[in-house]
């Protein structure tokens, strides 16, 4: 087996489109096997016969406790051996301000994006440490960098999540595990088609694609980036530096 991550057991939250799917392909080509873990149940069985045993589907609401457990369980049988590393793509867009933000939406927005990441990096450590370290890598925006104006419970779960990343990287880094956040800026996803996004503001002139977001993401999984945990590492085509 050849390939930058091969052999390594991979579990990708939100695979079956977008950032994640780019992700499952190119990890796959890469070595690994990949857990895939999200609502799509279709998607992600569809996912399952065009790739084939290199993959496995399991259904989850990242925002139950018993649903993490399970993936756990199928991870197990699936890889048989502990797990290597988790992405957590897990995202949802909601544009509305502070005063058109409803505690139902925010809450919401906070379950999945927020407590979602809590409870997989919570789930997955105890693998990670039975196989003697690993890497998290949770997905968060550039609305986890700066504010975003009408986008308010997004950005305040955008910028939870990078603060929880810098956090479990320091408490898991006796036990080798790597915890780093990547924050994309505008990508070509389903999740921003029909919303106008364009490049205007983007100094490369154009939107991200999925395939470099992936491309990124492997450089963290891998063991080429083991001595980088508590990191933001920011793909944004040079929008933050402005």
């Amino acid at each position: 087996m050849t390939g930058r991550i091969a052999g390594k057991n991979v579990i990708i939250i939100g695979g079956t489109s977008g950032m994640g799917l780019a992700q499952v392909h190119r990890f796959v080509a890469e070595g690994a096997k990949v857990l895939v873990a999200n609502r799509n149940v279709e998607a992600g069985k569809k996912l399952e016969t065009e790739i084939g045993s290199a993959i496995r589907f399991v259904s989850l609401d990242v925002r139950s406790e018993e649903g993490w457990a399970n993936v756990m369980t199928e991870a197990d049988s699936f890889f048989g051996a502990p797990v290597d590393a988790l992405v957590n793509n897990a995202g949802i867009l909601v544009e509305a301000g502070l005063e058109q933000t409803s505690l139902e939406s925010f809450q919401f927005l906070t379950e999945t994006m927020q407590t979602g990441v809590f409870l997989g990096m919570k789930a997955v450590v105890p693998s990670m440490r039975k196989g003697g370290g690993g890497s998290i890598i949770t997905v968060s925006s550039t609305a986890g960098l700066v504010g975003y104006a009408g986008f308010f419970a997004y950005t305040a779960t955008k910028w939870a999540v990078r603060g929880m990343t810098k956090a479990a990287a320091l408490d898991l880094a006796k036990a080798n595990i790597r915890v780093n956040s990547v924050h994309p800026g505008d990508t070509e996803t389903p999740m921003i088609e029909g919303r106008g996004y364009n490049a205007d503001f983007v100094p490369l002139g154009r939107l991200a694609k999925p395939e470099e977001i992936a491309s990124l993401i492997l450089f963290l999984v891998s063991d080429e980036a083991s001595y980088i945990t508590g990191t933001e590492q920011a793909i944004d085509g040079g929008f933050t530096a402005q």
